[in-house]
């Protein structure tokens, strides 16, 4: 009796594992189907916001660092395809990311990247108003509608302004509407130029860390030029001299050579600070 008892329990188990193996692959199965739907549904609904100015985003990742103005430098990587997936740029598959000043690029990211912090990773779609517009671009024909998907790495620390918000609150700095600083070190009795005139001077020009790049001093002898050929703080600041008079200027980076910069001497976005000698106005 107990023979026979084993005799059918055995094939019985056996029937009962196997449905209940075949139950719980099929529960696994639907669990794993049941996540892909529910991933493919969290991807589908990612919210799609548009501006004021009419460029849309999407966030990918939301970062946690900082968030750009538009005056700064970014590392990014990015890349740019037309709407029907025609990849034309990419820092990707140029291995490296790229740092520029954001006020110098398209509207659409100007704005756009302004959206980001540090660690974020937007989709954007960017009306061709915003983009290259009726003109397009190499690749990029005209009237073009772009989507760029960028990873936010970096808002650059822009050194200058840092310089020159530390350096209006020390004694004896003055700052002009237009955000040029100068220091009187001495002051002169002659006439002032407008900006116009020709005037001689002698002077000297760092960047904020000091490293020279020019002088009339090393030389040895001034230079005399119209006032309103050179860059923009100089013709302000200069205004200012009287014959006789010796100032210093920090002239913040949009009142000299701005972003281009000028190459071998002088970075993109960079102060500058000039020792200035008003020997006469001609």
């Amino acid at each position: 009796m107990i023979a026979l008892i084993k005799k059918i329990a055995k094939p019985a188990l056996s029937i009962f594992l196997t449905t209940a193996l075949a139950l719980l692959i099929t529960a696994c199965a639907d669990k794993e189907d049941n996540k892909e739907e529910k991933e493919q549904d969290v991807s589908s609904t990612n919210e799609i916001h548009t501006t004021e100015s009419g460029l849309k985003y999407e966030i990918l990742t939301a970062g946690t660092g900082a968030s750009p103005t538009a005056d700064d430098s970014v590392t990014v990587h990015y890349e740019g395809t037309l709407m029907d997936g025609t990849k034309f740029d990419s820092s990707y598959d140029r291995g490296e990311p790229i740092t520029f000043p954001l006020n110098g690029v398209i509207k659409g990211w100007t704005e756009g990247v302004q959206l980001m912090k540090e660690g974020a990773k937007y989709k954007f779609t960017i009306p061709s108003d915003l983009a290259y517009g009726e003109q397009g671009g190499g690749p990029i024909p005209p009237n073009s509608d772009l989507i760029f998907i960028v990873e936010l790495i970096k808002v650059e620390v822009d050194e200058g302004k840092e310089f020159l918000k530390q350096n209006k609150e020390k004694s004896g700095i003055t700052t002009t509407d237009s955000g040029l600083q100068y220091k009187v070190l001495l002051e002169g009795t002659g006439k002032s130029p407008s900006a116009t005139d020709r005037v001689t001077v002698h002077y000297e020009g760092t960047l904020i860390d000091g490293t020279k790049f020019d002088s009339s001093y090393d030389r040895g002898e001034p230079i005399d030029f119209g006032l309103n050929q050179v860059i923009r703080g100089w013709t302000e600041g200069v205004q200012l001299m009287k014959e006789g008079s010796k100032y210093k200027f920090f002239i913040p980076s949009d009142l000299a050579y701005g972003a281009q910069g000028s190459p071998g001497a002088i970075p993109p976005n960079a102060a500058l600070i000039f020792t200035v000698e008003l020997i006469r106005v001609n």
